[in-house]
């Protein structure tokens, strides 16, 4: 029986740290980091708090171990929030107001895949249907182009 439990927490252990997964902020340091690690960066422009697109997009797909897998392997995660509620520097909502003018970004949730050097690769704007398989294959099929 203690064989069992051991196991059984030990498995919950395990899949509490494949969820977790690190957003950055700072895209320069994301940018720096995807270098340096060979990866892309995978923005997430949200409203975190207020829009229910971007929570179900958080809650169906970005938090799902499958993406979280692919993201860990692949990606370099930066969250771009715009939240209602949630309390952010100015300097932070000066920084996301720049890259939401940079990459065009005018609707939430929208997704930008970029390479080290900001160079996009793709664009995702909109809830995207079919969870983690949906984005992994559409962030899969701009990555061979």
């Amino acid at each position: 029986m203690k064989k069992i439990i051991i196991t059984l927490l030990a498995c919950c252990a395990l899949a509490q740290v494949r969820a977790d997964v690190t957003w950055l902020t700072d895209l320069p340091a994301a940018e720096a980091q995807a270098k340096s690690q060979h990866k892309l960066v995978l923005m997430n422009f949200t409203g975190s708090d207020w829009c229910p697109w971007c929570i179900k997009m958080d809650k169906d797909t970005l938090t799902q171990p499958e993406f979280t897998d692919y993201a860990q392997k692949n990606l370099v995660l930066v969250l771009v929030d715009f939240p209602s509620h949630k309390e952010q520097s100015a300097d932070l909502k000066a920084a996301n107001d720049a890259l939401a003018k940079k990459y065009g970004v005018d609707g939430y949730p929208t997704l930008v895949e970029v390479k080290p050097d900001g160079t996009v690769v793709t664009t995702q704007v909109g809830y995207l249907d079919g969870g983690p398989q949906a984005l992994i294959a559409e962030l899969d099929a701009a990555n061979k182009k």
